[in-house]
């Protein structure tokens, strides 16, 4: 009787569930097909009617990246020249020129050269404008630059460049170039270790094994890893680097989405190099998805203490797909969860403001989770550190020189103008900062901040409604009490200012491997980290409070 009623009623309920669902794909597929019918009727319309000729693959690629920003900037299309660029990312391997480039107002800018790769050896220097590569007149050039400066190994290129108003000529040589997700490693003190982890490539793990490895041997007891700024990479390795800390068949994180498929739980599955030694991780605003990952499940896991300010909040997963021609999306198919279960996703980019920007979670929507000792932890908005630091989060103004090169361009002044330090630390002395407010002055820098842009956005829509002319005292009151409160901004803000200063002053003379030097031994935060790996019993304190 049982199996007579399980076949007359429980057969048709699922059959009943496939039908839906076998509907329900149909209507998404035909709602696609007909979208892509109509697109493609459309684009094919205008390019064979338009009053003057049209460029199909810019078009294209306009208005593919344009509709995918209605999603989250995560969720990209790369064209064949994109694609190379992101697999560069991904392997921290390429034939280059071996430099940090950007290019901001038009202009092709050296922001920092690697130490003994080709663009140093040809002489460049940060703050160089690069403005021919070849044959080709960079003021004309409204496509990648970047490119140009690409080739094969041993391949020549001459390229002209200003410094400091001077045209220069130069011939950079290209040569492969490593760039290494641990950059730096190197003892504190006789027991403490530091390992700076840079980025999330495909070589993270190894890399940060061999210099854990290595410390170990050394003598150290006790370890600093060093995610700020680190803006993550591949998940998978972020698993691996968990593994170094913790056995084998640890549940690291897990992604949940929509669509089954994309639903996994990714686990420890390699024996640990140390279960047990002392570890903090540092991070900061700028630490992001996989760096998030790391801090996250050590900490949920109670393996690590986290110190410094909370990170980012990406708790979104994308992966890369193929597609034809050589071009390539990455979509964003999953949000991730810590051991505990939080999702630390900050920004909601199924909500938008009036501005078009995706709303924040706000600090009393959080909810709350337990670690695996009790300990309380919260989703919604980063990794927030066992251990906050103020020194680490860095003020408005400060992020507004940050942004738009205040500090940069100070500093290549400043390089032109004193003479060489070698290995000596130098100092910014009050002097100094008063010259850095004036060079603000004198460059006319606009710092751009939340309440600037606001004013502007304010004097736009007045101008548009024919008003501006009603409210200019007023706004030039406004402008003026903004341009006092940046220079009391700047006064207050004095002592975390100089530290940036002198970090890319240090930069400059003994590149990055001589600031990390320099960090070992004058960082705050590495120092409030060595002091609490040094008090083992603060240390267990937190981890079990």
């Amino acid at each position: 009787m049982y199996a007579f009623l399980k076949k007359r009623y429980i057969i048709p309920v699922v059959a009943g569930g496939l039908l839906y669902v076998g509907a329900s794909f149909r209507n998404d597929f035909f709602e696609i097909a007909k979208q892509i019918e109509i697109f493609t009727m459309m684009f094919k319309t205008v390019n064979m009617n338009y009053v003057d000729e049209t460029n199909p693959g810019d078009l294209m690629d306009k208005a593919i990246k344009n509709m995918l920003l209605e999603l989250d900037p995560y969720t990209v299309y790369f064209n064949e020249q994109d694609v190379v660029k992101f697999k560069i990312n991904n392997t921290g391997e390429y034939t280059g020129i071996g430099a940090m480039i950007t290019r901001k107002d038009g202009k092709l800018i050296i922001k920092e050269p690697y130490k003994n790769y080709p663009a140093d050896k040809a002489g460049l220097k940060a703050g160089d404008e690069i403005i021919q590569i070849g044959d080709v007149n960079l003021a004309d050039f409204k496509d990648d630059a970047s490119q140009l400066l690409k080739g094969s190994k041993n391949a020549k290129i001459d390229i002209k460049y200003i410094r400091q108003g001077k045209t220069n000529n130069t011939t950079l040589v290209l040569e492969e170039v490593d760039l290494k997700a641990v950059p730096f490693f190197s003892k504190i003190d006789d027991k403490t270790g530091y390992i700076v982890l840079s980025q999330f490539n495909a070589k993270a793990s190894l890399e940060t094994k061999q210099a854990l490895e290595k410390l170990k041997n050394e003598g150290a007891e006790k370890i600093i890893l060093d995610l700020r700024g680190n803006p993550g990479g591949l998940l998978g390795e972020a698993v691996n680097i968990c593994n170094l800390f913790v056995p084998s068949g640890e549940t690291i994180v897990t992604t949940k989405s929509h669509i089954e498929k994309h639903n996994n739980t990714y686990s420890t599955s390699k024996a640990p190099v140390d279960t047990e030694i002392p570890l903090v991780i540092l991070v900061d605003g700028r630490s992001a998805s996989a760096s998030e990952i790391v801090a996250g499940a050590l900490q949920d896991l109670d393996r690590a203490v986290i110190v410094g300010a909370r990170s980012f909040g990406k708790g979104l997963v994308q992966r890369p797909i193929d597609l034809t021609y050589g071009t390539q999306v990455k979509v964003t198919i999953s949000r991730y969860y810590t051991p505990s279960g939080r999702c630390i996703q900050a920004l909601d980019y199924a909500h938008k403001d009036k501005d078009g920007k995706a709303i924040r979670t706000d600090e009393k929507n959080y909810n709350a989770f337990k670690t695996r000792k009790g300990r309380t932890v919260y989703d919604g908005g980063g990794i927030q550190p066992d251990v906050e630091l103020a020194e680490t989060k860095l003020s408005a103004i400060t992020e507004a020189l940050v942004k738009n090169d205040g500090i940069f361009n100070y500093v290549t002044k400043y390089y032109y103008t004193k003479p060489a330090i070698g290995d000596k630390i130098p100092t910014v002395t009050d002097a100094d900062y008063a010259d850095f407010k004036k060079f603000l002055k004198d460059q006319k820098f606009v710092f751009d901040t939340e309440t600037e842009q606001s004013l502007k956005k304010t004097l736009e829509s007045a101008k548009k409604e024919k008003i501006d002319e009603d409210i200019k005292a007023e706004f030039q009151q406004l402008l003026t009490a903004l341009q006092k409160s940046d220079e009391t901004q700047l006064n207050k803000h004095q002592a975390e200012i100089k530290e940036l200063i002198l970090d890319e002053i240090i930069r400059r003379y003994q590149y990055k491997e001589g600031l990390y030097q320099y960090y070992t031994k004058n960082n705050s935060e590495i120092k409030k980290a060595t002091a609490l790996l040094n008090n083992p019993a603060e240390y267990n304190k937190i981890l079990v409070k």
